[in-house]
């Protein structure tokens, strides 16, 4: 070989590796190095052409193409990338000559086919595309292998779908296209799901810029939970594909799931610019700037997606979630009449429901208000679990491992920090007010609803092949083991923490019933119970429709015995770990919030600062449905809110009755 042809291949393979990195600006500039000594190099000016098209600079590779074709005019691939370039202007009719004049010259192109019917279908050429589709597919017998196999998982056939991709891949193990089908058919078994990433995984690592691969990858990892690891799967499709409007759109929900609200906004943000028309993308930003406080943008992102999709029943119940806002007279007449519609989901309607009752609400309309909450609530419930039974067991065997004397036995074991201030509760019962209270302290950092210490029980006892699980395989836990638990719960706590402040409030109102072990992996964290009327407390709960979980709250007896239990559990705390608990009623805090916050703070250990009574003007990311009220000085007309339905709540009455009258008097009589 020459040294001419020595450097023209170095460079093209440069050029290449650099394309295959996403890094097209420098294939530009090593083309172009090359061709001012070469100004007639056809392969050149075709990878410069590649990479003005990966920069959206069409017009410019259009150019660069025509001027190859005149120096080359038999080089089918030079006709293919321009009927490419001129289908990305949706000049399809220019780009059909084009790809058909490539095929002419070499008819076993591999994709030219595939582009030729695509620009036939875009210029309203059907059957011709059909042709054309059907040329692509039986050029290749695996491409078609995989087509048909796909057609099969398209048509609700999974079990005979992923026994042709297992077919496929005996054949050719390491074919990526029938991985990612593959996992895709896994996940909708959704009995697979470990399979499914690790075809992902593989597929990724034998090709390393599968685009498609790396998004379904991300997606799979936020279903499965894994937060971080999902971001980072969306992070490299945007470094692989800048462009990709649905990875910057992913990348904005892993970044809010994983509670890190200002990379969310942003994310999203560039989804919409390169995209603006997308119902969900628009209300997961809205969700987000709804966290960070701008309401006027949350409701404009909200109002935006009803425009596009006016059935879009979520963002109806986002906007009344919001709280502090009431439907304009339109959108209440575009709701019932969604209702009236044949054709709307389940879940929309149960949306809908949820929203006509916030609607009816605030026009004093309560029994209107009430038949929507209550047939929302009927039919939310049937399509959750909750078992109540389960829970009751759990709970009584929380109560006997975690025993007064179990408790003190092992009373000095855990690791030895104050860092976390828990609030625990039932939802709807003022802990977001007690967050926003405690984050206005200058010491103290506010992280949200962190599941961490129900993960750690959950672990305990996961793998023993004797099926003891927690709590009763806490009983052969080694005191190593409660400090190493403890110190588990600081490590993956850290990551939600932004600051470096000395402390940080945990406020995941369902780890009530696990304050005993919080006691003893961490002996000297504080833990404050958000109370609240009981009956306000079920009915804040009952108007909820919660994005996931709490399923106790969608049936008026569920919620009785969960509250129920709640008490039960809390009393038990409160024997077995004396002084551990305060107790902080929300109607006690409405009435004298300066007495309350000092009671607060003593029992944190903390200085008194005004701004926990001015907690209102605190800028900070809330991710709770109570985001907007606690945003707003405190105000006592939320008090007593069970009377305006009073009449429907009888049930509640009978089951409650015994614990409201163990209740202070200023929560009692609250609303009266």
């Amino acid at each position: 070989m020459s040294e001419s042809a020595s450097t023209k291949e170095k460079s093209i393979a440069q050029a290449i590796g650099f394309m295959r990195a996403n890094r097209p600006l420098r294939t530009e500039e090593l083309c172009r190095d090359y061709l001012k000594q070469n100004p007639g190099c056809a392969e050149h000016l075709r990878l410069l052409s590649h990479a003005l098209m990966k920069q959206k600079r069409l017009t410019e590779a259009e150019e660069k193409l025509r001027f190859a074709i005149s120096l080359s005019p038999d080089y089918p691939q030079l006709h293919e990338d321009l009927g490419s370039v001129l289908a990305m202007q949706s000049r399809f009719d220019d780009a059909i000559p084009e790809l058909e004049h490539a095929i002419r010259l070499q008819p076993a192109l591999p994709l030219a086919h595939k582009k030729l019917g695509q620009a036939l279908a875009a210029a309203g050429r059907g059957k011709e595309a059909d042709e054309e589709f059907q040329s692509y597919i039986d050029s290749d017998p695996a491409r078609k292998a995989i087509i048909e196999a796909a057609a099969l998982l398209n048509n609700q056939q999974i079990e005979e779908a992923i026994q042709a991709f297992h077919a496929i891949l005996k054949n050719n193990p390491e074919d990526v296209n029938a991985m990612r089908y593959l996992a895709r058919a896994y996940r909708q078994a959704s009995n697979h799901l470990q399979d499914a990433e690790a075809l992902l995984r593989n597929a990724t690592q034998l090709a390393p810029t599968f685009i498609a691969a790396w998004f379904d990858l991300a997606s799979l990892l936020n279903l499965r939970d894994k937060k971080m690891e999902s971001i980072a799967a969306y992070q490299k499709v945007v470094q692989l594909d800048p462009e990709n409007a649905a990875a910057w759109g992913g990348l904005g929900s892993a970044y809010a799931i994983a509670m890190y609200p200002e990379k969310s906004a942003e994310a999203y943000a560039k989804s919409i610019q390169l995209k603006p028309d997308v119902p969900n993308v628009l209300m997961g930003q809205a969700h987000i700037l709804k966290t960070l406080g701008d309401q006027a943008a949350a409701l404009n992102a909200y109002r935006a997606a009803i425009k596009i999709k006016p059935d879009f029943g979520e963002v109806y119940w986002s906007m009344a979630n919001l709280k502090v806002f009431h439907f304009e007279d339109q959108e209440l007449s575009a709701m019932l009449k969604q209702l009236e519609q044949d054709n709307l989901s389940e879940s929309e309607e149960i949306h809908f429901r949820f929203a006509l009752g916030k609607a009816f609400e605030d026009k004093k309309d309560y029994d209107q208000a009430w038949h929507f909450y209550h047939t929302g609530n009927q039919k939310q419930r049937a399509i959750v679990d909750h078992y109540p039974l389960e829970m009751e067991i759990r709970q009584n065997q929380l109560r006997e491992v975690f025993s007064e004397r179990f408790i003190q036995e092992r009373s000095d074991v855990g690791h030895d920090v104050s860092d976390p201030i828990l609030i625990v509760g039932l939802p709807r019962s003022g802990s977001t007010l007690i967050e926003q209270i405690l984050a206005s302290h200058s010491q103290v950092e506010g992280t949200s609803e962190l599941p961490v210490l129900g993960k750690i029980a959950e672990s305990i006892g996961q793998h023993r092949i004797d099926g003891i699980q927690y709590p009763m395989a806490a009983r052969e836990l080694r005191n190593r083991d409660w400090r190493a638990y403890g110190l588990q719960y600081i490590e993956e706590t850290q990551r939600h923490r932004i600051t470096d402040k000395p402390f940080f409030t945990d406020k995941l109102p369902n780890n009530f019933p696990q304050i005993g072990l919080l006691s003893l992996i961490l002996p000297n964290a504080k833990i404050i119970n958000a109370r609240r009327h009981p009956l306000d407390s079920c009915l804040g709960n009952y108007k909820q429709l919660f994005s996931r979980g709490q399923n106790f709250t969608y049936d008026m007896l569920d919620l009785a015995h969960y509250y129920q239990q709640y008490h039960t559990m809390m009393k038990h705390w409160h024997e077995v770990l004396p002084g551990k608990v305060l107790d902080v009623h929300y109607e006690e805090t409405v009435h004298n919030l300066e007495g309350q916050v000092r009671r607060i703070l003593d029992f944190c250990g903390l200085p008194f600062e005004q701004s926990c009574i001015d907690f209102h003007e605190t800028d900070r990311a809330v991710k709770t449905a109570s985001s907007e009220q606690v945003r707003q000085p405190i105000y006592k007309e939320a008090l007593g809110t069970w009377r305006l339905y009073e009449k429907h709540l009888g049930l509640w009455h009978e089951q409650l009755g015994d614990i409201v009258g163990e209740l202070p008097s200023i929560t009692r009589n609250a609303g009266l």
